[in-house]
């Protein structure tokens, strides 16, 4: 989902209409890979691609959130950690994480 809105939000997950298609964020919902393919490189190329794509649009940059655990992770890409997410999906906490442009 690409948004003009800052922050990703808990109803961009069940509502498509709120897809800008000229936003300037690249909203990142999830980066899912089977177990079976985990520690192969796979996820690393998937942001890779993203990235490069929502620079290649001219996007601002990216959001995500993720939990805890991975906010190591994502940092290795450039996102920053914003602190905790007003996100409540799932039931669990969220780190709201973003990788910004250079304009």
């Amino acid at each position: 989902m690409v948004s003009n809105q800052k922050d990703l939000k808990d109803e961009m997950y069940e509502d498509a209409d709120m897809h800008e298609k000229d936003g300037k964020w690249q909203m990142i919902f999830g980066v899912d890979v089977l177990p079976s393919f985990r520690r192969k490189g796979y996820a690393r190329q998937l942001l890779l691609f993203v990235i490069k794509e929502a620079e290649k649009q001219g996007r601002s940059g990216l959001v995500l959130t993720c939990k805890d655990s991975l906010v190591h992770y994502y940092a290795k890409f450039g996102f920053q950690d914003e602190g905790l997410s007003t996100s409540a999906h799932g039931g669990v906490s969220w780190h709201q994480m973003r990788l910004l442009f250079a304009s």
